[in-house]
């Protein structure tokens, strides 16, 4: 919005200075200081807001015991967070843009699902919330119908994505060379699985205090690097091309998405390290997880993904494990799933569970982004 209401000044003498706004890494930038920024400014205010209404979290009694000391701080602090990332995007990208909207989309619909459920939780005072079917029928419908537009529709999208769409992009594969392609249908179900997976998966992970959103702001922060390369065009060449990765330069405004999620991701971190003064809660980490998993399907990584996003990856598998394994035998894998919770039966001090999982996720981004000239 800023870009299209500033940057055509920028020919007016005395305002030359304003040029600078069409380049992408100083909107992302901006973004980034809007929505850091804006998190500092309104979360004091909002967490008193929270407190005044009663909107705390409902904990688990079978869970550890060093968490029952959490029942009653203030959630669905992700809200703000989600609120805060949208404006931000909002104002230093360029609203035009389809891939920019079709993230902003996803991100709002899944905060939207998951303000539902945390609104159950409070209103019940019970942690189950919607239930799984709903919540998953939601979700995989907002995803259709977003995706279903994106892979089948035509109007309005960008040329350089409707080149591409149906092509998969394989890491250690040179996306020019081996070009292989889905069938629109299956490559729109693969797209909404991905989305409400990595949806699902950092819901999963959003249980200790900071948890969740390090390696949230890991991940963006890889895939901001992914889009700008994508996108970018220096001096008539293609730097997704040099490096056989997909070239989709609409793409780029999707930097700007990624910083202010980044942005607002430390802004909520301050008031969010262990020991928490509020929880994100599913509006924030449903959101998230979607704006993640739109993420990996507009820049063509969604097989990445699973590399990039391996914590959340590691969380969700072993709750499927745990399940699985205990319906069909009666005995459990590990002593508490997610695995979060695993270590922190073995003994394992808050804090450190939560550093040691940052860190996995700053080593599988390097590797993610080392795949880059490996192909």
């Amino acid at each position: 919005m800023i870009y299209y209401l500033l940057y055509p000044l920028h020919t007016i003498d005395g305002l030359s200075f304003l040029n600078v706004l069409r380049y992408i890494p100083f909107r992302a930038l901006c973004a980034t200081m809007t929505a850091l920024f804006l998190s500092f400014g309104l979360y004091p205010w909002f967490i008193k807001r929270l407190q005044q209404h009663q909107i705390g979290q409902v904990v688990r009694e079978c869970g550890p015991e060093t968490h029952l000391s959490k029942a009653g701080t203030p959630t669905m602090g992700g809200s703000l967070m989600l609120f805060v990332a949208l404006i931000s995007t909002a104002l230093w990208a360029a609203p035009d843009n389809i891939l920019v909207m079709v993230a902003m989309l996803i991100t709002a619909g899944y905060g939207v699902i998951g303000f539902i459920d945390d609104a159950a939780k409070v209103r019940k005072n019970d942690t189950g919330g919607l239930s799984a079917r709903y919540k998953l029928l939601l979700q995989f419908g907002l995803a259709f119908l977003v995706m279903g537009w994106l892979f089948l529709g035509e109007a309005g999208l960008p040329e350089d994505w409707l080149a591409i769409r149906y092509r998969l992009s394989l890491p250690f594969l040179a996306f020019d060379r081996y070009p292989i392609e889905l069938p629109p249908f299956v490559y729109l179900a693969f797209a909404a699985f991905v989305i409400v997976a990595t949806s699902n998966a950092v819901n999963l992970t959003d249980g200790l205090d900071g948890l969740a959103i390090g390696p949230v702001m890991i991940n963006a922060g890889t895939y901001a690097i992914l889009s700008y390369i994508g996108g970018v065009v220096f001096f008539g060449h293609s730097l997704a091309e040099y490096l056989h990765i997909p070239s989709i330069e609409s793409a780029g405004e999707l930097t700007i998405f990624c910083s202010a999620i980044i942005g607002v991701g430390f802004g909520f971190l301050w008031y969010n390290t262990y020991p928490a003064q509020v929880f994100m809660g599913d509006v924030g980490s449903l959101a998230l997880g979607g704006a993640l998993g739109s993420l990996a399907v507009l820049t063509k990584n969604e097989f990445l993904s699973v590399l990039l996003g391996g914590v959340f990856v590691v969380e969700a598998v072993s709750v499927i494990v745990q399940v699985s394994v205990f319906k069909l035998t009666g005995k459990r894998v590990f002593l508490m799933a997610p695995i979060h919770h695993h270590f922190e039966k073995k003994g394992w001090a808050e804090p450190k569970v939560i550093v040691r999982f940052w860190i996995i996720s700053i080593m599988l981004a390097i590797a993610s982004l080392a795949t880059l000239k490996l192909r």
